[in-house]
């Protein structure tokens, strides 16, 4: 069956996962697509719900089951994933609440709402996590961090890591530092599109084509980011190895420097954090 029995052993066969997302957004959406891809879990395992056609679509033509009831999302699966919008949140607690079972681990996508108020508004009992992705989940370069609420062991911790994982980088965390990270990485990827912009209206002007400089600048940055993760060297040390005295690379970053580029982006990665905060407040 679906539902009942005893919670089965992280090595299980992923065809005996069952998945539901309540909430069927981009997020969503792009963690769907990194299970899928990976074969971590078979689409007909996997059922969404959302008020409207509008994304299910996408869901259907990925094999996935839909539906409209929230309901019948955590009747029919074991892993539950929250993907709804903060405000519609309570409301949508209420309504599944007397479905969820001891068997459920209930995994929030949520911004700004606590696993404090997710165990408050849930059974007691509950195995409640909280995770923050990012946009390239979408393209499995997410970079992740989760955090476990006060039922949720290392068994349901290392499910979600090994399902995760698919997506991109993905670490376990104190939930205090889920606002960081929304600072960091969540509003980061925004940051570095404003950057390879930059770099490529600089190339622009100098005279080669638009297209052209666009795809160099992202390749650029794809490259100096895998070199960081495969070599774990400090990103100074990095930075140091290109410059070679009197070279070109000094004469550019003599001007990021008058600029201030590091303290902008230090100032962006506070404003970022400080909002996420406030937001979670409300």
């Amino acid at each position: 069956g679906v539902a009942g029995g005893a919670w089965p052993r992280v090595a299980m066969e992923a065809s005996e996962l069952w998945v539901g997302f309540v909430g069927a957004g981009r997020m969503a959406g792009g963690l769907v697509r990194g299970l899928l891809q990976a074969g971590k879990v078979p689409a007909s395992n996997v059922l969404a719900s959302a008020p409207s056609d509008k994304n299910l679509d996408a869901w259907r033509e990925l094999g996935c089951r839909t539906t409209h009831c929230n309901l019948e999302v955590v009747h029919r699966s074991t892993l539950v994933f929250l993907a709804t919008k903060p405000h519609i949140l309570p409301g949508v607690l209420e309504e599944i609440r007397p479905a969820v079972g001891s068997h459920h681990i209930v995994v929030s996508l949520v911004a700004g709402v606590t696993i404090q108020t997710l165990q408050r508004l849930l059974p007691p009992w509950t195995k409640v996590l909280r995770i923050m992705p990012n946009l390239p989940c979408v393209v499995q370069a997410g970079a992740m961090v989760f955090s476990r609420g006060s039922n949720a062991g290392d068994e349901e911790a290392a499910l979600l890591k090994s399902l995760l994982s698919s997506c991109g980088l993905c670490e376990e965390v104190p939930e205090s530092y889920i606002d960081i990270h929304t600072g960091l990485s969540g509003s980061g990827v925004a940051y570095v599109y404003l950057f390879a912009e930059a770099l490529a209206e600089g190339a622009v002007k100098m005279g080669m084509p638009g297209a052209l400089a666009s795809r160099i600048a992202a390749q650029t940055l794809l490259g100096a980011a895998k070199m960081l993760l495969e070599t774990g060297e400090h990103p100074a040390k990095l930075r140091g190895d290109v410059c070679t005295p009197g070279g070109t690379t000094i004469y550019a970053l003599h001007q990021l420097e008058k600029g201030a580029l590091r303290a902008t982006v230090m100032d962006a990665v506070e404003a970022a954090t400080n909002r996420a905060c406030d937001m979670a407040k409300d």
